[in-house]
């Protein structure tokens, strides 16, 4: 069986205080209670920032200023395979709630390993917690 084409996905890496926010994925969800940095797929036509701005507007309910790039990461999960945009941004309007999502967790850089984080936000999260701590 072949495998589908790799889809781009963009992922926000969205920093206060020492501490970068995380959302937790559904139930029902292939990636069912991982957590993740915000993000989602980029649309025909989007670039990854104009991506980011409308599935973070959509998913947590804030509007947001999106910066540099940070880093990116290619991975096959069993039903989909991604390359995984990570890029900076900052919140403008909004307070982050779990529109899409069953949480939202503010969480010290020191920590991401701790947190059951999605396969493909691992080395993002190596990268965060070189770049924030």
């Amino acid at each position: 069986m072949m495998k589908a084409e790799r889809i781009q996905v963009t992922a926000a890496v969205i920093a206060e205080g020492g501490r970068v926010l995380l959302a937790q994925r559904s139930a029902g969800d292939p990636l069912e209670g991982k957590w993740e940095f915000p993000g989602g797929k980029i649309e025909e036509g989007e670039s990854p920032e104009e991506c980011l701005k409308r599935e973070l507007k959509e998913e947590l309910g804030i509007g947001t200023r999106i910066g540099k790039f940070i880093a990116s990461c290619r991975w096959d999960y069993p039903h989909i395979s991604i390359e995984l945009l990570a890029y900076e941004a900052e919140i403008l309007s909004g307070s982050p709630a779990p529109l899409d999502h069953s949480a939202c967790a503010w969480v010290n850089t020191e920590e991401l390993a701790a947190w059951e984080l999605a396969p493909a936000d691992v080395p993002i999260a190596e990268k965060v917690r070189l770049l924030f701590s």
